[in-house]
């Protein structure tokens, strides 16, 4: 049986919407497309409202966010993180790394030339 699929959109200001099945089959994807879509983007704010199934891969997805977000000098935000992440953090002992992604300060802006 085939996955929901799973959509990744922005939505104006620095949101992102994730909807469908957030999980082994379509984490791949959505980090190829999602980083490409934070490109030059300082404040990024997800929103997990949308997503129908997660599972470990979802985690491991977020737990990327926030190493990428963290090298790019940016701030990452979740909302909504589904309750089958929380769960799986919580139990990896990686719940706080999700958290503490809402207080990564963004980037000082650059000097205009």
């Amino acid at each position: 049986m085939a996955a929901p699929p799973f959509e990744f959109e922005p939505v104006g200001g620095g949101r992102f919407a994730a909807r469908g099945a957030l999980g082994f089959a379509t984490a791949s994807a959505i980090l190829e497309r999602s980083l490409r879509l934070f490109e030059g983007v300082a404040v990024i704010k997800v929103d997990f409202s949308g997503v129908s199934q997660a599972d470990s891969a979802g985690l491991a997805l977020l737990l990327e966010w926030v190493s990428w977000a963290k090298a790019a000098g940016r701030e990452i935000r979740f909302f909504d993180i589904p309750p089958q992440i929380q769960a799986v953090a919580r139990i990896s002992e990686v719940e706080g790394i999700l958290h503490a992604a809402d207080s990564l300060p963004a980037p000082p802006a650059l000097p205009q030339r």
